[in-house]
């Protein structure tokens, strides 16, 4: 059974549910003899019972396996049973008028209750009630003298054999069919939680600086207009340069650049009036490092400019490692933010690690760093 999508969920494709019910329909050939015995004695109200009864037994079991198909269309194992039970207490009712009103040949009808009991039923009841259903081919046929019904039973007992392997089959599929749509939805939601990540770490660290230097300039303006007009026309480009970084983000596409998150973390610790230690030169750091350290980089000065009230951070990088340190108030509710645990993430993936540590007297540390393979 294959599946597609469509507006209104997944159902299998329709070329199959179209043969699928066509075959069945063949199957109800069996029930011609029946209902031919009835037109023979149709000069008798117990005929015309008995080819009515056949022809609403066909239709009532028509019915049920469209009803079934659909359900397993939309990845439903089976009907409930509160559901299940009377449809096929009706096929019962229908199969014992069929034998009382035409005989034996009401007998074929047994097939298809065994069959609907198998798809409707679970499988440990679907398969006490076939053989039931058997015994009672036997038990009536040794009771009317209408001859051995072994063959009968045995055919019953076939028929809800194969139908239990079709069953296991399509519950499998369907099994199949939900596992991967739920590995599509946590596929969907992982890449919801990659964004909302990236998009605060962006926004976090833009949004921080400028909102510091828009403080700048409302103290600027009344002592230096032409300091002011500079730090304005600085908020002018950090804002393009955070849509910008919104935009990549958008697009997935999530590399960053060292040097220009060091230049960054310069430009935002002077604006805090922060005195900043940086590094002049990032050569040395391997190529598979460089995005995770400019995270590093920014996350670090981030929390500085936002939490730490600090007056000197340094930010040091080396081959295998990057550290951000201050000499502020420890940065308490930080240490478990949702930038930090990205970037946990992110070491994780490089194989790297992320330690946080409280220099004395004061202070927050923020090292990451590859561990050499030995």
């Amino acid at each position: 059974m294959t599946s597609v999508t469509t507006p209104d969920g997944p159902v299998v494709t329709r070329r199959w549910g179209r043969f699928g019910f066509i075959f069945a329909a063949a199957w109800t050939v069996f029930l011609f003899q029946p209902f031919l015995d009835g037109w023979a004695d149709r000069g008798h109200v117990r005929g015309w019972i008995g080819m009515i009864a056949t022809l609403a037994f066909a239709v009532t079991y028509l019915a049920m396996f469209r009803w079934s198909h659909t359900r397993r269309a939309h990845n439903e194992f089976r009907p409930p049973l509160n559901q299940a039970v009377p449809l096929v207490v009706a096929l019962f009712g229908l199969a014992a008028v069929m034998v009382v009103a035409v005989g034996s040949s009401g007998l074929s009808a047994a097939v298809y209750l065994a069959v609907s009991a198998v798809m409707l039923f679970p499988a440990w009841l679907g398969g006490i009630t076939a053989l039931t259903v058997a015994a009672l081919v036997e038990v009536i046929s040794a009771v009317m003298d209408w001859g051995s019904g072994t063959g009968l039973s045995l055919g019953v007992c076939a028929a809800a054999f194969a139908m239990f392997g079709v069953t296991k089959l399509i519950n499998r599929n369907i099994e199949l069919v939900r596992e991967r749509e739920e590995s599509e939805r946590l596929a969907v939601q992982e890449e919801r939680t990659r964004m909302a990540r990236d998009l605060h770490d962006i926004l976090g660290h833009s949004l921080t600086v400028i909102t510091v230097k828009a403080e700048l300039v409302g103290r600027l303006l009344d002592i230096d207009v032409d300091r002011a007009r500079t730090e304005v026309a600085d908020l002018e480009r950090l804002s393009r340069d955070a849509l910008a970084d919104v935009r990549q983000a958008v697009q997935g596409i999530r590399g960053l650049s060292l040097p220009m998150e060091i230049a960054r973390a310069r430009e935002a610790l002077r604006a805090a009036g922060i005195e900043a230690e940086l590094p002049g030169s990032t050569e040395s750091v391997p190529t598979g490092l460089r995005e995770l350290f400019a995270w590093t980089v920014r996350e670090g000065v981030t929390n500085v400019v936002r939490h730490s009230g600090a007056t000197h951070c340094a930010v040091t990088v080396g081959e295998c490692d990057v550290t951000v340190v201050d000499n502020g108030s420890g940065c308490g509710e930080c240490a478990h933010g949702n930038g930090l645990v990205g970037l946990r993430e992110r070491a994780a993936a490089a194989g790297a690690r992320v330690v946080i540590t409280h220099p004395q007297p004061g202070g927050f540390s923020l090292h990451v760093l590859k561990e050499e393979v030995p």
